[in-house]
């Protein structure tokens, strides 16, 4: 589906698309450009595609640019190949299996575990067990991001997740991804051993966290957060807004090898709409990147089974099953022993491990 075009650029796309054999559906009014802009449905084989792709790049109006975005397109709906992510030094294999992020919050706030780990020995006997029990990475944070949080500054942030964040790199083999939205406390975390950076940024990140990410060779997930629940077309939306958040880091210097995105259930986004991206998550593969969600606990799962945050582990485990159905690579947890034999079971019937 493409969306917003000139009755123009419309005209010459259905022309093309139909000498090839393939089919396009455009809004009544384009053929006497009575309407301002159409939505196009595209629909063809692969090979009735290269052909149109092949024309579509000689014509006018932005239409060449236009045909690499589509074959960008098609080329993500194929998929990618595993591959190990090389985390600073460890290493996590990515499209075997789906990989299990367990949550480490430092923080007194948290909408489902503050204040459980508020001291370093409880956050590293919390991690040991994450990792015991099948994380293949642990999320640190030390800024809760619920609904109504109040913020907390550099220096906040970093008193409460270097000293915790300094022993588990000595402690434990997995990586360790550091969840923050500032560059400063990103910095110190990658000079302390942080491994992965976990931007949940709201609207579009700050570039020198890319630039950040770049130096030191760092992965990065990046999120889609927005203000507001106002959408023209959810997933379309999603896909455009991570199409330019990728250029804007590759731009800085970071590689495609070293992106992950989050679609951002529960970030700018109604209950209702955050059960259709996980319906539709496999639109995202368009973008060939690896997926990683995280819908542990969250406010979505109270709505619709009416419990609340300490009893949403099965909720939980229907989102994270549905999720790998549906494309998702890696799952980010609270309940870590549950979901990684949730995702191993699963994984049995979707990927046939």
């Amino acid at each position: 589906m493409l969306e917003g075009l000139l009755p123009k650029q419309a005209n010459i796309i259905k022309q093309e698309m139909l000498s090839k054999g393939g089919e396009a559906a455009v809004s009544r009014g384009v053929i006497d450009c009575s309407i301002r802009e159409s939505s196009v449905l595209l629909m063809g084989t692969l090979k009735q595609y290269d052909a149109f792709l092949a024309k579509l790049s000689l014509q006018p109006f932005g239409l060449a640019e236009l045909a690499v975005r589509i074959r960008d397109i098609l080329d993500g709906q194929e998929g990618w190949t595993p591959f190990n992510l090389d985390c600073r030094g460890k290493t996590v294999r990515l499209g075997e299996r789906t990989l299990i992020v367990g949550i480490l919050n430092v923080t007194p706030d948290s909408f489902s575990d503050g204040g459980i780990c508020d001291d370093c020995g409880s956050a590293l006997n919390r991690a040991k067990q994450m990792a015991a029990d099948g994380a293949d990475i642990i999320d640190l944070g030390g800024e809760s991001t619920r609904p109504g949080y109040t913020p907390v500054d550099a220096e906040n942030e970093l008193s409460r997740i270097i000293p915790v964040l300094e022993e588990l790199v000595k402690e434990l083999p997995v990586p360790i991804s550091v969840d923050t939205t500032k560059v400063a406390v990103a910095r110190r975390a990658l000079e302390a051993g942080a491994n992965i950076i976990n931007d949940q940024s709201p609207l579009r990140a700050d570039p020198a966290m890319f630039e950040l990410a770049a130096e030191y060779g760092a992965p990065l997930v990046l999120m889609h957060n927005q203000q507001g629940t106002e959408y023209r077309d959810l997933t379309g939306d999603l896909i455009e807004y991570f199409r330019d958040i990728i250029k804007v880091a590759m731009v800085a210097g970071v590689t495609r090898d070293k992106m992950i995105i989050d679609p951002g259930i529960g970030f700018g986004k109604s209950a209702r709409q955050n059960l259709e991206v996980l319906r539709r998550l496999g639109e995202l593969r368009c973008l060939g990147l690896p997926v990683l969600i995280g819908t542990s606990r969250k406010s979505t799962i109270g709505k619709v089974l009416g419990l609340p945050v300490d009893q949403r582990v099965e909720g939980t485990a229907a989102t994270v099953a549905v999720g790998i159905a549906n494309g998702a690579d890696i799952v980010r947890v609270h309940d870590v022993r549950e979901m990684a034999r949730v995702a191993r079971m699963t994984d049995a019937i979707v990927r046939g491990n």
